[in-house]
């Protein structure tokens, strides 16, 4: 390693999180034509950081590598300053700040430094801190493409968001106020107070009342935390009502297209299409304050296989950001 190096946590294999991540110098990257170099300030923890490290389920390992992983750092959103940028770069220039998802092209934001194409990023809102804009990217697009383009939410409709009280949760709460819907959230009894102050016009503690005995009807479900049998969903669907599952349902996954060619009612899971299109409308709504990023709790760079550890918990109210303190003098 002759050149400058950087801080970054990687890992080798699959496993549990403090056993496969270490914190160790790698190379630092330099941009080529069309890309920026970014000074990482904030990332955050996502299901593709759990899932990726532990190899669990088998099907992440397609694109990660079978038998050991590909891309050594994980860390899809990212939130920082450029500090370079290739000669063909149009769109930034050294100083801005930005964030985005860098999932899509080999993750790397538990780095003091990355390298991306230009066109994965755009300019940070300009209301929020470092930590606060990276907890935005992915989960606030995975709750707007879930419930825009797939549960086709409309004005006035009756929605509610199963998992509320999660990252996307946060978010899908807020982006459904934002459509004008009547939002109720699920979520424990200690949650209950945070999801009303972000909009919520209804909640329902799941640890006292099952709402899909409720005999309450939903145009929408939106289901960040699967617990229940799609049969169960579907009675508490309004008549041409929608159930659109963001977490992983083996029976609306597989047989999701099946079950709505049969009656009103449509049954759906999907995977979000990160781009900087449905990001800056995101960014719009933060900056108009229509939606904000809710953070449960910070750690350091070093302590991101705790911080993953936490995440599979699910007990955490918004998002886990990992904040990453830079050296202002590189190592040699």
């Amino acid at each position: 390693m002759g050149g400058l190096v950087i801080k970054a946590v990687v890992y080798e294999k699959y496993g549990p999180p403090g056993e496969v991540h270490q914190l160790k110098e790698i190379e630092k990257p330099t941009p080529n034509d069309t890309e920026i170099l970014v000074k990482v300030h904030a990332s955050a923890i996502n299901s593709s950081d759990a899932t990726l490290t532990r190899g669990k389920p088998f099907l992440g390992r397609l694109w990660q590598g079978f038998f050991r992983p590909k891309n050594k750092t994980l860390g899809s959103d990212i939130v920082g300053k450029v500090e370079s940028v290739g000669r063909n770069v149009k769109q930034f220039k050294v100083g801005d700040e930005v964030f985005g998802d860098i999932g899509d092209i080999g993750f790397g934001g538990f780095a003091e430094y990355v390298s991306v194409p230009e066109k994965t990023l755009v300019l940070k809102p300009n209301n929020l801190t470092f930590e606060e804009a990276a907890a935005v990217p992915q989960a606030s697009v995975v709750a707007l493409q879930g419930l825009r383009n797939h549960g086709q939410i409309q004005k006035g409709q009756k929605v509610l968001i199963n998992g509320a009280s999660a990252g996307i949760g946060t978010f899908a709460v807020q982006i459904a106020k934002s459509f004008g819907a009547e939002v109720t959230g699920v979520c424990s009894t200690k949650k209950i107070d945070m999801i009303r102050s972000i909009g919520a016009d209804h909640l329902i503690d799941y640890t006292k009342e099952d709402f899909t005995k409720s005999g309450q009807l939903y145009d929408l479900i939106f289901d960040v935390h699967v617990s229940h049998s799609i049969s169960e969903y579907k009675g508490a669907l309004a008549p041409n009502g929608a159930y659109i599952a963001c977490d992983f349902n083996p029976t609306s996954v597989f047989l999701g297209p099946l079950i709505s060619l049969f009656g009103s009612k449509k049954v759906k899971s999907y995977m979000a299409k990160l781009n900087t299109k449905d990001l800056t409308h995101i960014k719009k709504l933060i900056e108009a304050g229509k939606i904000k990023p809710i953070i449960d709790r910070c750690y350091p760079l070093n302590e991101v296989a705790k911080a993953i550890k936490y995440y599979e918990e699910k007990h955490s109210l918004g998002k886990i950001v990992i904040t990453i303190e830079n050296n202002d003098k590189l190592r040699k």
